[in-house]
């Protein structure tokens, strides 16, 4: 499942309540039953499906859909479409969330695919961010959620890479000038270039780089393992180097953008390794499933538990 139309199927980003980080390749092995029942034992991490996912199963009752998660042992959820959602469906998810003490991911601010938006030094595109900043602050006011997801768009052709590196991290600075006091946090997201060609931002070294040259605790990354799987591999020694900028993850496997177990990465192995970071932060399941319907649905719940368990 190419992203974009991932991002188009569930309405489009991920958000999260302001939640604490820290506390403190191979294929995974075949999945064991995951329980159907209410009361399934909670996951290690924070294993977050999309509003949506499980919908053969819970319909499209929102609140009813958080409660099935949380009866499977889920403890978080995430919205790629909340920030256009209705205030009174925002006002549900959130209540649904709150009452089964879960977390939201990042919610999507600004995923222009088609743009040379923070490569340019242009002051409409920089009055045209700084409404965004300000739309996106209006959001986590409402919904308490504290991460929001942007994607800086397009290269451009004619200008030397490192003048457009320099005015990303210009109009990132300019940014945070108005999510830091409000307590936002952006996340930014490198995407591979096999599907998203012509994006400026595609690696975590690359997204690491910007990060501490703007110099700012409210702006992070999101390391969506799917891309760089396909970017760069060498998946675990990234998260690793890269770790003191990531603020949220993003899960699916490679051929395919399916569930964990269903293709080629060693799931099993990366959640060991950040459960052993100490991460307390969401990881979005922001995949498709290998299989339709129910069936389906019981797979990318059976592939979670056999990833779990380390």
């Amino acid at each position: 499942m190419r992203r974009r139309d991932f991002i188009t199927t569930t309405l489009a980003s991920a958000a999260a309540l302001a939640v604490p980080r820290f506390a403190g390749e191979a294929r995974a092995g075949a999945p064991t039953q995951a329980s159907p029942s209410p009361g399934a034992k909670r996951f290690r991490l924070n294993y977050a499906p999309s509003l949506g996912q499980f919908k053969a199963h819970a319909g499209t009752d929102l609140a009813a859909q958080v409660q099935f998660a949380a009866d499977e042992g889920f403890t978080a959820m995430f919205d790629n479409g909340l920030m256009g959602r209705p205030p009174a469906d925002q006002d549900v998810i959130v209540r649904a969330i709150q009452q089964r003490n879960m977390k939201l991911g990042p919610f999507v601010l600004l995923a222009d695919f088609n743009n040379k938006n923070f490569v340019l030094r242009d002051e409409d595109v920089r009055a045209m961010l700084l409404q965004k900043m300000r739309d996106g602050i209006e959001t986590m006011k409402r919904t308490g959620v504290g991460q929001a997801l942007v994607v800086p768009g397009r290269f451009d052709e004619s200008v030397a890479w490192e003048y457009q590196t320099a005015n990303v991290i210009e109009h990132l600075r300019a940014c945070m000038d108005l999510c830091q006091p409000a307590g936002l946090v952006l996340v930014l997201e490198p995407l591979n270039p096999k599907n998203h060609p012509g994006l400026f931002l595609t690696r975590i070294p690359q997204a690491y780089q910007i990060c501490r040259s703007v110099n700012n605790p409210s702006c992070k990354i999101v390391n969506d393992i799917y891309h760089q799987q396909i970017t760069e591999g060498n998946l675990i020694p990234n998260i690793e180097a890269g770790w003191d900028e990531i603020g949220a993850f993003h899960i699916g496997d490679n051929p395919g953008r399916k569930e964990p177990t269903s293709g080629e990465i060693n799931y099993r192995n990366v959640f060991k390794y950040i459960h052993g970071r100490g991460y307390q932060g969401v990881l979005c399941m922001e995949h498709g499933q290998s299989k339709p319907g129910k069936e389906g649905e019981r797979a990318v719940i059976d592939a979670y538990r056999a990833c779990d368990q380390f």
